[in-house]
């Protein structure tokens, strides 16, 4: 999987050995500071791409390992499914939610099996979606506007509300205030992925 797992996302560092912030640091700090994080990303990723040709946006550093462009389209596509989850939390009581890169524990639950796979699978995606072949700058755009349409489901939440949660496969009950600590440290990783890309380090 070229999607970098949370175990690496978590002892992962930046280019210039800064810190990579943990989904648990994240925790730890004021939720204000967590959504101003997430408000930043699309700015910090139009940044990291600007100057850079189409062939270096497509340039996978290893065979394994996404180029920038796959980076973009996977936040693109990430989001959308984060709204969906979203949605379901307000409307559904602790509902269960797949994740991608942490199958369900009772996949025939979920109906997975044999010719069934579990849906959530980000490299399938990028080949699937032709992530290679996809414009950036507009999978960038679309990534700005789900992300500002987040930001704005987020933020109209009531104090009620932020406490409303769902079940992940692995760590139980999470709330709509933990998932933003997961979708920041989500982000720092992919923009560091997406350093590495354009260096040529998988």
């Amino acid at each position: 999987m070229r999607s970098t797992p949370p175990s690496a996302r978590a002892r992962s560092r930046g280019d210039a050995g800064r810190h990579a912030v943990t989904r648990d640091e994240y925790l730890d700090q004021p939720l204000e500071r967590r959504l101003e994080r997430l408000a930043r990303t699309p700015d910090d990723l139009a940044a990291a791409l600007s100057g850079h040709a189409d062939a270096a946006l497509a340039r996978r550093p290893a065979a394994k390992a996404w180029s920038a462009k796959e980076v973009v389209c996977h936040l693109r596509d990430i989001e959308e499914l984060c709204i969906l989850r979203f949605h379901l939390m307000l409307a559904t009581d602790d509902p269960p939610v797949m994740v991608v890169g942490d199958p369900p524990r009772d996949p025939a639950r979920w109906g997975i099996g044999g010719d069934v796979p579990v849906p959530l699978d980000a490299d399938r995606w990028a080949e699937e979606r032709q992530y290679q072949k996809s414009d950036t700058a507009a999978a960038l755009g679309a990534f700005r506007r789900r992300r500002r349409e987040v930001l704005a489901f987020l933020k109209a939440l009531t104090p009620e509300q932020w406490q409303r949660g769902s079940l992940h496969p692995s760590r139980g009950r999470i709330t709509f205030a933990e998932w933003t600590a997961g979708m920041a440290a989500h982000d720092d990783n992919h923009l560091e992925q997406l350093a590495r890309a354009f260096a040529g380090r998988a």
